[in-house]
């Protein structure tokens, strides 16, 4: 088969499937009861992450290098990247509301991609001097994870902010560092002990976390109504299960953003490395460069903001949000609107 043949006919499968999948993940999160729903939305995951791939795989043998030299096969990777961290983010969440967030976003990239780019920048030439490098491979792709990854995390954070209605709520457990556990009411205890740990209503939206050992060897926690004087204020109460699933919505986001971190960490280094041996120096202020620093920024004082101060919740999940306009800014923004080394040269 002609492989160009194949990637249009992937690119344009790739972007009607993730948009029925956005559908089906909405329709789901309209009516939560249509369980087969939310698993069609999955598998159209599965399937539009398949179909990059392939399209990716046949862009690599026509072209005879790794495929990220230009914006329309960058923007496939990043695709690829999202459909595969979402596969992840989902099913350790447990929640279909994920795709509700990325499911718009990786089709939006791949309608930007398929029906936008002109014809000549969709097309493989030949790679410039600078970029027949094995460090094509090793920092573009490395730099397009942590895009994804960072992107992903950042989205569960916007659903964070929208199944909470932007309450600022108290959760429990879900930073690794000293704030994280400051007020939990976490100890040691024998087997077989019963302990009970109320938080005041105050701090945890109207609702307390009683741990129960259960079997002897095994602590379960269980969200219980605190019987006390309601607390007045113009805030909607959550539900037990809009706290429960802002609460792993957090702590997923929390995750998928400290594994797409040292993924830009890496991808920041490594393109140093291959700047000094391209260009003959580490780093020249170059747009790109200074927003890939901005971006790395933004998620360290995130990460440092959970785990050395113990931020959780709203704040955090904002900062997160900020990170996603930073995120794009940096990937799309300054590559076609900004002059400079990595520019691709499409509107100025």
């Amino acid at each position: 088969m002609n492989l160009v043949v194949l990637q249009n006919w992937l690119d344009n499968a790739s972007f009607a499937v993730l948009f029925l999948t956005m559908l089906v993940y909405w329709v789901g999160a309209a009516f939560g009861n249509l369980s087969a729903i939310a698993a069609l939305g999955t598998a159209g995951m599965a399937i539009a992450n398949l179909c990059i791939a392939t399209l990716l795989g046949a862009r690599w043998i026509e072209a005879g290098y790794f495929p990220l030299s230009n914006l329309y096969e960058s923007l496939f990777f990043l695709t690829w990247g999202i459909t595969t961290v979402h596969l992840i983010a989902e099913n350790t969440s447990r929640s279909r509301l994920v795709g509700v967030f990325t499911a718009p976003v990786a089709m939006c990239i791949s309608a930007f991609a398929t029906l936008t780019l002109p014809s000549t920048m969709q097309s493989a030439e030949p790679l410039v001097p600078a970029l027949k490098s094995n460090w094509l491979m090793m920092h573009v792709s490395v730099m397009m994870l942590s895009y994804a990854a960072l992107m992903v995390g950042s989205l569960l954070a916007i659903a964070f902010l929208f199944v909470t209605g932007g309450q600022n709520i108290q959760l429990q457990g879900s930073s690794v560092g000293t704030g994280g556990y400051r007020s939990n009411g976490y100890r040691l205890h024998k087997a077989g002990e019963l302990v009970s740990v109320p938080t005041p209503a105050a701090e945890n939206n109207g609702f307390a976390r009683n741990e129960r050992n259960t079997n002897g060897n095994s602590k379960t926690a269980v969200l219980d109504t605190v019987l006390a004087t309601p607390i007045q204020n113009s805030e909607e109460t959550l539900t037990p299960q809009r706290l429960s699933l802002a609460e792993t919505l957090d702590n997923v986001s929390y995750r998928i953003i400290g594994l797409g971190f040292p993924l830009l960490t890496i991808g920041i280094i490594a393109g140093g490395v291959w700047a000094n041996e391209a260009w003959g120096t580490y780093w020249s202020w170059d747009p790109k460069e200074t927003w890939a620093l901005i971006t790395w920024l933004v998620f360290a004082a995130y990460l440092h903001s959970r785990i050395t101060r113990g931020w959780q919740g709203r704040r955090p999940a904002i900062l997160a949000a900020t990170g996603f306009v930073v995120v794009w800014i940096c990937y799309l923004g300054v590559n076609l609107l900004g002059k400079g080394l990595h520019s691709y040269g499409w509107f100025f």
